[in-house]
């Protein structure tokens, strides 16, 4: 335990339910009072991929169009984006992408095959797009029934034409609308791997293997966004506090299969007699998780840069915190 900083108590609970798996670490509790922090094989002001935690910031940040007036969940993607008007993706209303349900498959063809082998055996960035190329590929895509299927291409396009009916970008809107309020200097998205800072953290497989930085301007609000675990810890409190936009993403409107729920991104379901927002986060080197249980107003939050799971962690990190 020579390497940890931070609550010491906090690092010992969590390593000891991780395992062997996860040799950079850092770790948060979170009540409205009072945020431990923790951590281990990095500095705390080393900055992760936080993956798809980044769908619940473009979740808010839709429904916080949505509540000004800025947008309709019954507005189309190509009503915002460049889209031809015969290409079927120009149909899709964003409403149907919040939840998770717009026949979109999770990735368009384009970026399928070798460049996902490639990524698979020797751990290069699968993304990379910009969004006129991700525009493009979605000429190529065929939309299926409405049905529950999760999509980071979706998440992709909602994002971008959340900011375009802003007149703004992506990493633009984050910052305006969410990080800047609430002081999260760490969040920054990288399009290349030059705009990677010193204090990024680059990832591990769960074999110990090297993995590029997923960076790339599509990416960013399907899964983009780098954070510290201060920032994170204060973007959990300031969720608990409703002290951001677009908290209604949070609430639950649509199922998602085995008991779970889903609001604009957000997922909701109960465990152990609590019921549990969260959403987790998982990219070539990097696994993430966030919870909360609003009504008791505690959450937790484990970054690992290690591509191995930490979701029954951070579950069960909850359920401590709130005994």
């Amino acid at each position: 335990m020579n390497d940890v900083w931070g609550d010491t108590a906090l690092a010992l609970r969590v390593r000891r339910s991780l395992g062997k798996k996860h040799p950079v670490v850092a770790v948060a509790t979170v009540a409205r009072d009072n945020v431990a922090i923790s951590g281990w094989g990095a500095a705390a002001e080393a900055d992760f991929e936080i993956g798809s935690i980044s769908k619940g910031v473009t979740g808010l940040l839709y429904r916080d169009a949505v509540e000004r007036g800025v947008l309709k969940g019954s507005t189309t993607l190509g009503e915002l984006l460049p889209l031809e008007k015969n290409c079927p993706v120009a149909g899709v209303e964003l409403q149907a992408l919040s939840k998770h349900r717009s026949g979109l498959p999770s990735l368009p063809p384009a970026r399928l095959g070798l460049r996902r082998s490639l990524w698979w055996w020797n751990g290069s960035n699968p993304y990379g797009e910009t969004l006129d190329e991700t525009i493009e590929q979605a000429a190529e895509v065929k939309v299926g029934n409405p049905r529950p299927r999760y999509s980071n291409f979706g998440f992709e396009l909602l994002g971008h034409a959340v900011a375009r009916a802003q007149n703004t970008t992506y990493p633009q809107l984050v910052q305006e609308r969410i990080a800047a309020k609430l002081g999260l200097k760490s969040w920054y998205i990288a399009a290349s791997p030059g705009d990677l800072r010193p204090t990024s953290l680059l990832g591990h497989s769960k074999r110990g293997w090297k993995r590029e930085a997923w960076t790339g301007e599509s990416l960013a609000p399907a899964g983009g966004i780098r954070s510290t675990i201060r920032d994170m810890a204060e973007f959990a409190r300031a969720l608990l506090e409703e002290r951001t936009v677009g908290l209604d993403a949070l609430d639950p409107v649509a199922p998602l299969g085995s008991g779970a729920r889903i609001g604009a991104a957000w997922i909701t379901l109960e465990n152990k007699g609590r019921v549990i927002t969260w959403h987790n986060g998982g990219t070539g080197g990097f696994r993430t998780w966030l919870g909360m249980d609003r009504e008791a107003g505690i959450g937790a939050v484990i970054l690992s840069a290690t591509s191995a799971s930490v979701d029954a962690a951070g579950f069960r990190l909850l359920d401590e915190h709130g005994a």
